[in-house]
């Protein structure tokens, strides 16, 4: 059964397993302590510390390992935030930080601090003038993802670090995504990954934090991981995430490039084997194994376990896979469909032979879900009936009502509206999707005293 979704947890790397299993025998004793099986698992955590250091590119002693990626986020960012309160309590974020940033971000904003965020383009990405802009002498922190989790886009991470230097302030880098692929270029100053998304044991993360960098440790104070990360290591964990990481990076040039060019003929042919489907995402600044794409008039879980019953592990970022029912941050930042969203995410090793199948399955599960649902393309009346028309979609989930208005544009003449009644958040940002994807236009929401009005005006 093809494993894609690397993006969420890469499968255990095999040098990972080895390391893990050694270091059970060797690495239990506390590393703290003088006698000799405390010596052993000392040397074992400095030598991982070193080359988790050196893939990062950063001084071992600037480099702590703590739990997971999401809590290497918030020690990080509340430190620096603590560190440099005298400074103020502005906080820079892009619209499309992973969660834990955000989820950081919402804190410190509830403490009284005042949180700003850097939109993005319909590809994802953030410009460094952008930052320029926002950060200034009462900033305490900017923070910005190497690489989108979702749709994959690489971020300028260089050219960001340079406009906050400029302003003296500090860049925390979320490299969750990234790492395995290679440094992070540029002059960050934190920064923040995750073991189990390069093949690494889940339950690791690091956080490195520049020297010069102000950092105020939070909680009560401990005496291991330079105050940073209070408790005892998973030793074994650490030294297999070290190993891990070093090997995942012996490969990465070599397996990045083949995986790219399978994602290329994914991008390509998704776009040609299925109708109503938009490919999101940077089309070239873009990590090489990841493609996203939304598929118009289709309940993403609903696809989503359809391909999981043709043996295709693949995630979504779409709001119809969660019990939310809002859409993807990401996908809504970037104005771009969220229905049937689904990503593809290619772990290493994958074969030509996967891709091609999962090809050959998509189209006809993507028809399935539509006609389960009663889709039927649009015939424009030659009699319009209305010069407007309302609909009322209260109660029904997208994409129903993106359906009841595909359905509903015809029967207005061309320059006549349609307003969608509609009760679902993810309206919002699915009906200006089907506008731009059919070249028709949006002009607008209104509140109703039950849901939202979304009246689109028809152009074709």
């Amino acid at each position: 059964m093809p494993y894609f979704d690397t993006a969420s947890a890469a499968p255990l790397h095999p040098v990972a397993r080895q390391a893990l299993q050694a270091s059970l025998d060797e690495g239990w004793a506390d590393p703290a302590r003088l006698y000799r099986e405390g010596r052993r698992a000392r040397l074992l955590l400095d030598a991982a510390r070193e080359a988790a250091a050196e893939a990062v590119g950063c001084r071992p002693d600037e480099l702590v390992f703590t739990p997971s990626g999401t809590h290497a986020v918030h020690s990080g960012m509340a430190g620096v935030l603590a560190g440099r309160r005298r400074v103020g309590g502005h906080l820079v974020v892009s619209a499309v930080e992973h969660s834990s940033v955000l989820h950081a971000a919402e804190l410190h904003a509830a403490g009284g601090g005042r949180v700003e965020e850097v939109p993005v383009d319909r590809f994802g990405r953030v410009s460094a003038s952008s930052y320029g802009e926002l950060v200034g002498p009462a900033t305490a922190l900017a923070c910005l993802q190497s690489a989108n989790h979702e749709v994959g886009t690489v971020q300028p991470v260089a050219e960001v670090a340079e406009a906050c230097a400029a302003a003296g302030v500090p860049l925390l880098v979320d490299a969750a995504q990234s790492l395995g692929w290679g440094p992070v270029p540029g002059g960050w100053s934190v920064l923040c990954a995750s073991a189990h998304k390069w093949g690494g044991p889940a339950g690791v993360g690091l956080l490195a934090v520049r020297k010069g960098v102000r950092f105020a440790p939070q909680g009560p104070a401990d005496e291991r991981e330079s105050g940073r990360s209070p408790g005892f290591v998973n030793l074994p964990a650490v030294v297999a995430a070290a190993a891990s990481l070093r090997a995942v990076r012996a490969e990465a040039d070599a397996e990045a490039a083949r995986l790219r060019i399978l994602v290329d003929r994914l991008r390509r042919r998704v776009a040609r084997l299925v109708p109503d489907v938009e490919v999101v995402g940077h089309p070239d600044l873009r990590l090489p194994h990841l493609v996203t794409f939304s598929c118009l008039y289709v309940d993403g879980e609903t696809l989503l376990h359809g391909l999981d019953r043709a043996g295709y592990s693949v995630s979504s970022g779409s709001s119809c896979t969660s019990s939310t029912l809002t859409p993807s941050h990401v996908l809504r930042a970037m104005g771009v469909l969220s229905e049937g969203n689904v990503r593809v995410s290619l772990p290493a090793g994958t074969t030509a032979a996967e891709v091609n199948s999962f090809l050959e399955v998509l189209p006809g599960l993507v028809a399935g879900v539509r006609e389960q649902l009663g889709v039927v393309e649009p015939v424009m009346a030659a009699d319009p009936e209305a010069e407007s028309l309302e609909l009322d979609t209260l109660g029904l989930r997208c994409p129903q009502p993106v359906i009841e208005l595909g359905r509903a544009i015809g029967r207005v003449p061309v320059g006549g509206t349609v307003t969608v009644l509609s009760d679902d958040e993810v309206a919002r940002l699915d009906i200006p999707a089907w506008c731009a994807m059919r070249g028709q236009t949006y002009v607008g929401e209104a509140p109703r005293p039950l849901g939202t009005a979304y009246t689109v005006r028809r152009a074709v």
